[in-house]
């Protein structure tokens, strides 16, 4: 039988003519294109403006450069997270404080945030982990308390969409805190190969990180073209190599074509893992809040203590037969890159989901023989 993938990005010529568009212009990093994505992208999820980055960490990174953190900053987050989350934070020499999630959504636990709080904290990193939306109505609440800004990592969550109070619902993107980062890896619902953008409000603040994926050059490439004149940059500070190529947002202007198509296939999918699955005597699977649409990046299952499988056990098994998984979402507290940081509580929550939930494969082409096939041979391995 034909393997079955965890993912696969959804390209076509569409993309391939998009690109050749690109090459053969001679403007091939970031011209045209670029601020075409940027102002395409702003618009699609009712952002007033967006700057398009090299990747998803890049994005981050230039968001929190945002809050001039400095050493001895804190900034509260989730080590349930992929591992950029926290290392944004640590390239600025913040020190990222770990709070605990929630069972069935994955995301950070707004009950938990208020004893994180110190008087070195600078902000909350809140992650829309895999696609689902969090809880920022809470996580607002408490931010506002302490005028702290929020900054959400979006990275998997175009797409999605989310209903505070008094509103209706509408995508994530729009920054209901200071700005939102996301990503265009391969994995994500869209792709350029690599990229990222940065979506807020604040004009200097906007124009200033567009300086800073250029290594804070005060003149972009095309105000020097339109000045008529001879102009000399300058850099002001230090800045970064975080530039989107054109090839690459041409890409990234058909994927946004597709993506109420990319996003209504995987509600569809995951539609069926639920039922497929529902009841199963031997899992939890995500639940989805009533403020919260996701676009299912990804769907996963959590093993309960009488599995008979253990998450390894299980995505060997399912290997075997041809069917590529992951296991749940890392801990940054646990790697070794993390193992100096002062540990102030411990995150049950987050470590469970790493040790018992496995992703299953879901994609927009997924074949509903092969996702019965996934749903059967957890029935049958789940006895």
């Amino acid at each position: 039988m034909q393997p079955i993938p965890l993912a696969r990005p959804t390209l076509g010529e569409e993309e391939a003519a998009a690109a050749r568009r690109a090459i053969l212009s001679g403007w091939v990093i970031q011209g045209p294109e670029v601020a075409a994505f940027e102002k395409e992208f702003a618009a699609l999820v009712g952002a007033p403006l967006a700057v398009a980055c090299a990747s998803g960490t890049a994005a981050l990174h230039l968001a929190l450069l945002a809050l001039d953190l400095k050493p001895g900053d804190e900034v509260i987050t989730v080590s349930s997270s992929f591992i950029a989350t926290a290392n944004a934070v640590r390239y600025l020499g913040a020190t990222p404080v770990f709070v605990d999630v929630e069972l069935e959504t994955g995301n950070l636990n707004p009950d938990l945030i208020e004893a994180a709080v110190s008087e070195r904290t600078r902000a909350i990193l809140a992650v829309h982990q895999l696609g689902m939306p969090c809880d920022l109505g809470g996580i607002l609440t408490v931010a506002q308390g302490h005028q702290l800004p929020v900054v959400e990592d979006a990275a998997c969550a175009l797409g999605s969409e989310i209903l505070l109070a008094g509103g209706a619902f509408e995508p994530i993107g729009r920054p209901r805190g200071l700005l939102a980062t996301f990503s265009f890896h391969p994995r994500k619902v869209i792709t350029t190969g690599e990229g990222g953008m940065i979506t807020g409000g604040d004009p200097g603040m906007m124009a200033r990180l567009a300086r800073l994926r250029t290594h804070a050059m005060s003149l972009s490439t095309a105000e020097r073209h339109a000045a008529g004149k001879v102009a000399f940059e300058q850099y002001p500070e230090v800045g970064y190599n975080y530039r989107l190529s054109d090839i690459q947002a041409a890409i990234g202007r058909e994927q946004l074509k597709r993506l109420p198509g990319l996003v209504a296939a995987r509600r569809r999918l995951a539609a069926r893992y639920r039922e497929g699955l529902s009841g199963h005597p031997h899992l939890t699977l995500p639940r989805e809040p009533d403020f919260a649409r996701s676009n299912w990046q990804s769907f996963w299952i959590i093993l309960k203590d009488d599995s008979p499988l253990s998450q390894v056990e299980l995505m060997q098994a399912l290997l075997a037969r041809g069917i590529q998984t992951r296991r749940g979402v890392m801990c940054a507290h646990r790697e070794p890159a993390y193992r100096d940081l002062p540990r102030r509580w411990p995150l049950p929550v987050s470590e469970l989901l790493q040790e018992r939930s496995v992703i299953l494969p879901l994609y927009p082409e997924m074949a509903e023989g092969d996702q019965d096939r996934v749903i059967a041979a957890l029935g049958e391995l789940l006895f």
